[in-house]
């Protein structure tokens, strides 16, 4: 008969023990989850963004294109599992030789409310400049902007 009581104060706090550790587990597991598969989302909208972003850079840049502004909406889904994002963009030229020849537009896109964000660099040329803006994925207008300047200098930013 003690038998039977050892394994039974044995036995209950583990039992209790894992009614607790398995959904926390579970939890953690597939909050870690959920989070690679945002970041993962925001990493194919932000390579999105900044190939759209050098796509039209080079267009514009050809000698052949004369001064002008154009406006592409590169089709994005405007949410992320019901969350809207929010991309922006800073311009930094690039340190070391032929740093003349090469700025960067370091572009962060990030989930509204969440940590979730990730970074990309799109590199251009020497004759880019950035207008501080932001995409809005649940604007109607957003869309990617490039203005070329008479001077040959071209504005990037987003508009919505």
């Amino acid at each position: 008969m003690p038998h039977i009581t050892i394994e039974y104060m044995i036995m209950i706090p583990m039992l209790i023990m894992q009614i607790f550790l398995f959904p926390l587990t579970a939890s953690w597991i597939m909050n870690t989850w959920v989070d690679s598969r945002r970041t993962l989302a925001l990493q194919d909208i932000a390579g999105q963004l900044s190939s759209t972003m050098q796509q039209l850079y080079f267009s514009l840049n050809h000698v052949t294109m004369s001064a002008g502004e154009v406006s592409y909406s590169p089709g994005l889904p405007p949410f992320i599992e019901d969350i809207s994002y929010v991309a922006n963009g800073t311009l930094r030229p690039v340190s070391g030789l032929g740093s003349n020849y090469t700025k960067v537009i370091d572009l962060t896109v990030w989930l509204t409310g969440t940590k979730n964000s990730v970074t990309t660099a799109v590199i251009l040329g020497p004759n880019v400049a950035w207008q501080p803006s932001l995409f809005l994925s649940n604007s109607t207008r957003a869309s990617v902007t490039a203005q070329k300047k008479a001077d040959g200098t071209i504005l990037l930013g987003f508009d919505g």
